[in-house]
């Protein structure tokens, strides 16, 4: 008996399936602060060039109180371009101070002056709002060290990358359920270790592996929540865990605001994790995996845990009966690998249209993610109302797609976010420019979710996994992406939201191209695959 045809004695969606589902879903929420987590990690604060000489003056011989005096150091050091602005270039070169005292009208050094000197003794910070932050500690500021933040962030998505092509893999050939705990357990460990990082590069690395882990933490998660509940739970069970994905980025922004120190934010991202050991019992293994790998005594029980607790007694006596008494057999000995899905010309159009959309997904959704905290100009504010209006883009998922459709709902999402972007750059910060941002992360969450669902029903069953991970690996292109075109804005601010707009417009027009799903029946094959929608 095939498991959904259990599944209509046990109920799609019964007590049994609720607890595990929920359980797993909460570990979606730390790996919401790991995915996210530098922003606060790696804030950046004003700097400039630490000047002893100054450091040494007695503020009181200049008759001036301190908060004055302070200023005033402060400003001297800094080469000033004009009378009304300051260049990011002049925080990182200082003035040659050769004055034993100065006052409100001592006059500055120009970014001309030929006696400018480099930040030779270290860097100052303005530690008002972050108390240490990596940029602080490692002195990521200035020249080449001033991408490195954004390069630890691009690499920890390598990591990402690498994680779920590894543990997917993995997942399938030792199983869901202790695959699981085994990234639970690299995940706080790397956490752990990641607090202790005696340099750049240890943080880094550390950070990959996190990264590493963190995805196999949220894919395996998925899986396990997903593979026990009947088909018609399957778009709810997809879209929900979703929220406990944002409840993590809304609770971070809380955490970040109560800590102040990237070392204990860190610490308490990943002390979380350990209530995840104490899940271990209440987590079953994957029914679907056990029967696919024929040990059938172990599903068996498993079933009938989950038959008692949903008050079903009616389970017929023998449920694999027929696996038992005929040998199993393929019916295609074809092996199928993702060069199969662009071997035919619908499939391969297909297939580079919803690449491209999960790509684009990715990139727009982190880009705003990891800049939440820039767009509204309350850092703890915006970031919490980046990751709360994302619960009614959730929302609307779940009501939009069964009703209009995957394909006009996406395109739909991803345009109105693209707009959103676009708008955010003529806005002046405050309250409306907030506003429009958040509507833009509204959309491109809402589709981002729904990319999910519609790849699955479009790949046909014999490349349907193969066509996922070649997605989700798609998508990890486009975070690792993300920080980069973040740093064009010191080119040119308005760069990386045009950016964004432009690609999400055009992927939600592309989308359109693609074959509507809703009430349709799924390809099974490769050939219904390459006529589906032709």
């Amino acid at each position: 008996m095939k498991f959904d045809e259990i599944l209509t004695y046990l109920g799609a969606f019964g007590p049994y399936q609720k607890r595990v589902y929920f359980l797993v879903c909460f570990m979606a929420i730390t790996c919401a602060f790991n995915q996210v987590g530098q922003v606060f990690l790696a804030a950046n604060t004003d700097h400039w060039c630490k000047t002893p000489q100054l450091e040494r003056q007695d503020c009181s011989s200049w008759g001036l109180d301190e908060a004055t005096c302070n200023e005033l150091k402060y400003n001297a050091t800094i080469p000033d371009d004009n009378e009304d602005t300051q260049l990011r270039e002049n925080n990182c070169r200082r003035c040659d101070v050769t004055y034993s005292e100065f006052d409100e009208d001592t006059e500055r050094c120009k970014l001309s002056d030929p006696d400018l000197g480099k930040c030779v003794d270290g860097w100052e910070y303005d530690r008002s709002q972050y108390k240490n932050t990596i940029v602080q500690e490692f002195d990521l500021v200035c020249e080449e060290d001033g991408k490195k933040a954004s390069l630890a962030q691009s690499i920890y998505f390598v990591g990402v990358l690498v994680g779920s092509l590894f543990f997917g893999a993995l997942a399938d050939i030792i199983g869901r359920k202790i695959t699981l705990f085994i990234c639970v357990t690299l995940a706080f460990c790397f956490g752990i270790a990641t607090i202790f990082s005696p340099g750049y590069w240890w943080f880094t690395i550390l950070r990959a592996f996190v990264g590493f882990s963190n995805m196999g933490v949220f894919l395996i998660a998925f899986i396990i929540g997903t593979e026990l509940v009947g088909p018609s739970k399957r778009t709810f069970a997809g879209i929900v865990i979703e929220f406990y994905f944002a409840g993590g980025y809304m609770i971070l922004a809380l955490l970040a605001y109560l800590i102040r120190d990237w070392k204990y934010l860190q610490l308490a991202m990943t002390l979380p994790m350990l209530l995840y050991f104490f899940m271990i019992p209440f987590i079953p293994e994957s029914v679907r995996w056990l029967i696919s790998k024929n040990r059938l005594e172990e599903a068996e029980e498993i079933i009938r845990a989950c038959a008692l607790r949903n008050k079903v007694d009616n389970l017929p006596d023998d449920l694999f009966e027929e696996e038992r008494n005929e040998k199993k057999e393929d019916e295609s000995t074809e092996v199928y690998t993702m060069i199969d899905l662009f071997k035919t010309p619908n499939m391969r159009i297909k297939t580079i249209n919803l690449l491209y959309n999960w790509m684009v997904n990715s990139l727009v959704y982190y880009g705003l993610s990891l800049s939440a905290a820039e767009l509204g100009g309350r850092d703890y504010l915006a970031f919490f109302l980046s990751g709360a209006v994302e619960i009614p883009a959730y929302l609307s998922c779940l009501f939009a797609i069964d009703r209009w459709g995957r394909r006009p709902v996406i395109c739909f999402y991803m345009v109105l976010g693209g707009i959103a972007c676009f708008g955010t750059i003529w806005i002046p910060e405050g309250v409306w420019r907030t506003t429009v941002s958040l509507i833009g992360k509204f959309g491109i969450a809402a589709s981002f979710a729904i990319i999910y669902i519609f790849a699955a029903e479009l790949y046909p069953t014999p490349v349907r996994s193969v066509g996922m991970g070649l997605s989700s690996m798609t998508a990890r292109i486009g975070g690792i992406l993300a920080p980069f075109i973040l740093e064009a804005g010191k080119l040119w601010e308005p760069l990386p939201l045009i950016i964004f707009s432009l690609l999400s417009i055009s992927a939600g027009l592309l989308a359109l191209l693609l074959p509507e799903t809703l009430n349709k029946d799924l390809p099974e094959t490769m050939e219904e695959g390459e006529q589906f929608g032709k």
